[in-house]
């Protein structure tokens, strides 16, 4: 016979078990608080004003095409953005209707958001969505009633705010077509300008990003664009660097210090050897900084580097192309020079001293040197890879140190004898963890396998052939039949995570992550399935300790908390733990456990020893949905994290507390 309690009895067994339960808790090693995987963030610039609107209490605020809210009365300010619930990215003009108690925000592409003081947000997406040959870019809007007009190129659109739709469309010939505007009632920035002056919604100073690094805890990023020939794109020169709480901005408007233009900025590399220095490239010449500030400017007066060339005209300082930067372990900086006469390859060594490597490999026909050299990296066997991303000449190059010699690789054949034409140029050349090298292409990724790249350094000057592989991915339909990765597809830069996954940024197309084998898509992003800003991604990079992958698109930054992180060489209780921790009742994400080895084996385990998930890590990282194998939310408890290395060889265990 089951014994029986009496009611106080069983509290006080309930208060013994929680009581227990709450100890074991309090003695878990609890991790530092980090992002759920699988989560978005948008790092968006506030800076320059654009409009603001008074509603009630409150102001709405554009700047940088951004959008936030200022609360009079505690002064508090809520930035929005399309991770936390604004429909799109880049907002063109906004504007407040008393009676709908409502405002409208109007982005580039005619999308259509509804906002309320208190944050709720309502998307009228039929302008946006309508497939029409007319432009529907909306240069103004004007408010009167419930009604927003917004003044459309192609004609007028009648927006109820109060019902959240679009009333009515008239275009020039419509009877109601009216024959005079109302002027934008602009009287709250008059107003309110100077206040909102004060205000630090935070965020970096613009959304103009380009080229990143990551290194040292520090996202390092240029603002300015690749110049193809010499079109004058005009980008501010920016450099923005993110320390994860905080954004530096270096010090710019230079062109009072250096007399040239300080403009289009579009490459960086950090100093192995002091951090604080930092080099970039742009339009107008070679750039070094000391913790923020100009450190020297190098043009063709003071250095080898020369001026672009038209024709047989040499354009000077004010085209002094530097698309590509790299340093070395030892402090030396490797400078690409482009379109300049007979000079393409130049070192800048720490001591102060330059040196020329050019080569006629690096030229065309007339000895001027490549128009788009750049992304210049360092392989783990010491080799400088780096590319010309131009549809005049496009190749690869690797450059040995130790020989000085230099190959160069323009022609591009595949595995199966077919021939490429690369007409926009090789934008990027990156090792993954095997020691294989991915080239980036308008027409989609190649790899050159380990074996042929270790014969590629022992070779002497020259124009050389490897086999551009292109992986095969089968269809798995029954047909045996198998299509190339991302064929056809723009690449524009490639990563390589702690898994050995890796991240294809596309010109145009989004992001794609492809998984170590090279045989599955593991997630495509875009900026209509998911948080992505856009679909034009210049460059990507990781943030090995942690996962996150920082996309540096057209319209800003954001990042991405992917479920591989670098591995650990050996796994101790002081690297290995899990978060959050303990898992409360309202999380619902995945459990990550960290610190762990490459292609670890991990297994959970409940308090009586029951296998209740297992898996192999992805880098240093493993994750776990907090089911069991059979779907199954788990009971409330203590799991054990049990690891092994990849060998078999024990690793170590932590714990986990779950409270539902």
């Amino acid at each position: 016979m089951d014994k029986e309690y009496s009611s106080n009895q069983l509290i006080a067994i309930r208060h013994f078990c929680l009581t227990g339960f709450l100890l074991i808790i309090c003695h878990l090693s609890f991790c530092p608080a980090r992002a759920q995987v699988g989560t978005w963030k948008a790092y968006m610039a506030y800076h320059d004003i654009q409009q603001i609107c008074k509603a009630d209490d409150y102001l709405f605020v554009l700047a940088s095409n951004d959008l936030y809210q200022y609360n009079l009365n505690d002064q508090s300010i809520t930035t929005y953005d399309k991770i936390n619930g604004l429909s799109d990215s880049y907002l063109t003009h906004i504007a407040w209707n008393p009676q709908a108690k409502r405002l409208i925000a109007i982005y580039q592409n005619s999308n259509i958001d509804l906002i309320d003081t208190k944050g709720n947000i309502t998307n009228i997406s039929a302008l946006y969505a309508k497939t029409m040959t007319e432009d529907k870019t909306i240069d103004s809007l004007t408010i009167e009633g419930p009604f927003a007009y917004l003044y459309a190129r192609f004609g007028i659109v009648k927006v109820n705010m109060q019902r959240a739709e679009i009333a009515d469309t008239y275009r020039e010939n419509h009877p109601e077509y009216p024959t005079q505007l109302p002027a934008y009632d602009n009287s709250d920035y008059e107003k309110y300008l100077s206040l909102v002056q004060t205000l630090l919604p935070g965020g970096p100073n613009n959304n103009y990003f380009y080229e990143s690094k990551f290194a040292n805890n520090l996202l390092y990023t240029t603002g300015g664009f690749f110049l193809s020939g010499l079109a004058d794109l005009l980008r501010p020169g920016t450099v923005q660097v993110w320390d994860g709480n905080d954004w530096q901005v270096y010090e710019d408007h230079l062109e009072a210090t250096t007399g040239y233009d300080y403009i289009d900025i579009n490459c960086i590399d950090y100093d192995p050897t002091d951090i604080s220095h930092v080099a970039v490239g742009g339009r107008c010449g070679l750039y070094e900084f000391q913790n923020g500030k100009l450190l020297k400017y190098h043009n063709q007066q003071n250095s080898p580097l020369k001026g672009a060339m038209d024709g047989s005209n040499e354009l000077g300082n004010k085209y002094t192309l530097v698309h590509g930067v790299k340093f070395d372990k030892q402090g030396n900086l490797w400078v690409l020079n482009s379109q300049a006469n007979a000079t393409s390859l130049l070192e800048l060594k720490k001591n102060g001293e330059w040196e020329s490597h050019h080569s006629s490999l690096l030229t065309d026909n007339t000895n001027m040197s490549l128009q788009g050299l750049r992304c210049m990296i360092i392989d783990s066997r010491g080799l400088l890879w780096f590319c010309n991303s131009h549809w005049n000449n496009p190749a690869l190059f690797c450059y040995n140190f130790d020989n000085n010699n230099l190959q160069r690789f323009d022609k591009f054949t595949n595995q199966d004898g077919t021939n490429y034409v690369i007409g926009g140029g090789v934008s990027c050349v990156c090792e993954d963890l095997q020691g294989n090298i991915w080239v980036g292409t308008s027409q989609g990724p190649f790899m050159i396998e380990r074996s042929e790249v270790e014969q590629v350094a022992g070779s002497g000057t020259g124009t050389a052939s490897v086999v551009f592989q292109q992986i095969k991915v089968p269809r798995n339909d029954g047909s045996n039949f198998a299509d190339y990765l991302l064929s056809g597809v723009s690449i524009s830069s490639i990563v390589i995570d702690g898994g050995n996954r890796k991240w294809f940024s596309t010109n145009g197309a989004g992001a794609f992550l492809i998984s170590a084998d090279n045989m599955e898509q593991l997630q495509y992003f875009t900026a209509e399935n998911s948080k992505l800003l856009a679909n034009n991604v210049m460059s990507c990079s990781i943030n090995q300790q942690t996962g996150e992958v920082f996309f540096l698109t057209e319209k800003g930054l954001c990042s991405y908390m992917s479920d591989a992180a670098q591995s650990n060489p050996e796994m101790t209780k002081d690297n290995v733990y899990a978060y959050p921790n303990p898992v409360t009742p309202d999380y619902t994400g995945l459990i990550t456990v960290t610190g762990l080895s490459l292609n670890a084996d991990v297994k959970i385990l409940s308090s009586s020893g029951k296998l209740i998930a297992e898996g192999r890590s992805n880098g240093g990282l493993f994750t776990w949905d907090g089911n069991d194998k059979n779907g199954h939310r788990v009971a409330s408890g203590v799991y054990m994290v049990v690891t092994a290395t990849s060998d078999g060889k024990k690793g170590t265990v932590c714990k986990i507390a779950v409270i539902n």
